[in-house]
């Protein structure tokens, strides 16, 4: 191909990516702009730090209920391993909504990024810190982190800021252990049966699988209130439904629909069994064993609020356990005002 073509070949397929990206974003915008004038059938994309893990479920469970389609939401979930690549996806404007940690929220201030929770779906972590078979023996408190592998499902995730927080909190220094970023489920799972691992912090249904196959304890849980305050000194305001706040600010009639529908989804969580739950979910989600997917929902139900809203004192909780380890967020003045909302939730009718 003469070089001259070639350069024209590319350019031109550049210019037909750029054109398709542009179209796509225009697309939303137009979408959420049609519905802050009235309009139905808004598309929405939001990314999930993990779609099966039980602590992001109401993100599908609303999908599934029909709660996005009775609000006149078109809404595409997205899956992403970790909430670290929740938070990626965000602030690149791949999608308008991520469903992950609310921590994240300040870690972005400090990076200069305007981000704030809009439904808080938890006020507590849903997280388990797990300790191998092999390295029980050796484990026995965050105390004995000192020199030991931990899993975590990604480098500047959630549990890898509450993993850091609770050896620090029990005078173990960051540098003296290593977090390596494994995923959930199955390859949380394989580590730590190979030995790649000591132990790690995941949740259920990974947890559940854990405690069948006796392949690890469990050292701290961290699934209801009364362990996150045993563990963190506080409710630990976890799972949400964050977006940036210009976007917020410029699709409010898309938020209130976003926050009706998943509060409705939270008030028909706590009316109803795990059972329920879990026969409301995709079949793959119980890989097989819908008794044990059951009994991971049940174990992991007290960390969910029923209105969507944050938990008093809350955020300070989470400011502390950054602050303790996070040498950004340690030296920074985080206005914690602007990391969360209720103006949506409070507007929710009954």
């Amino acid at each position: 191909m003469p070089k001259t073509l070639r350069h024209g070949s590319l350019a031109a397929a550049g210019l037909l990516v750029l054109s398709s990206l542009t179209a796509c974003a225009n697309d939303v915008a137009g979408s959420a702009a049609a519905d802050e004038a009235g309009g139905k059938g808004v598309k929405v994309k939001i990314m999930v730090g993990g779609l099966d893990k039980v602590i992001y479920l109401p993100a599908m469970l609303t999908q599934r209920l029909g709660y996005f389609d009775d609000e006149g939401l078109d809404v595409e979930l997205l899956g992403e391993h970790a909430g670290v690549e929740a938070e990626t996806a965000l602030v690149s404007g791949e999608v308008q909504g991520a469903v992950g940690f609310y921590d994240h929220t300040l870690d972005l201030q400090v990076k200069g990024e305007d981000v704030q929770s809009v439904v808080q779906f938890s006020h507590a972590p849903g997280e388990v810190q797990i300790v191998s078979d092999k390295a029980a023996t050796e484990i026995s408190s965050p105390e004995d982190f000192k020199g030991k592998r931990l899993g975590v499902t990604g480098l500047g995730s959630s549990t890898d800021f509450l993993t850091k927080y609770l050896a620090v909190k029990n005078g173990v220094s960051v540098s003296e252990f290593k977090t390596v970023p494994v995923g959930a489920g199955q390859s949380f799972i394989s580590a730590l049966k190979k030995g790649s691992i000591d132990g790690g912090m995941t949740t259920d249904p990974t947890v559940a699988t854990i405690l069948a196959e006796n392949s690890g304890k469990v050292l701290l849980d961290m699934r209801t209130p009364e362990g996150s305050d045993e563990a963190l000194g506080g409710a630990y305001p976890s799972s949400s439904l964050y977006m940036q706040t210009d976007w917020v600010d410029d699709n409010k009639k898309t938020v209130q629909k976003l926050a009706n529908a998943f509060v409705k989804t939270l008030k028909w969580m706590a009316s109803h069994s795990a059972t329920e739950i879990a026969d409301e979910m995709p079949d793959d989600y119980s890989k097989g064993n819908g008794t044990l997917y059951a009994s991971a929902i049940q174990s992991t139900m007290p960390m969910f609020t029923q209105d969507g809203v944050m938990p008093e004192d809350g955020p300070k909780t989470v400011e502390k356990v950054l602050k303790a380890f996070n040498p950004d967020i340690k030296n920074a003045d985080v206005d914690l005002s602007k990391t969360y909302t209720t103006e949506f939730v409070d507007k929710v009718e009954d």
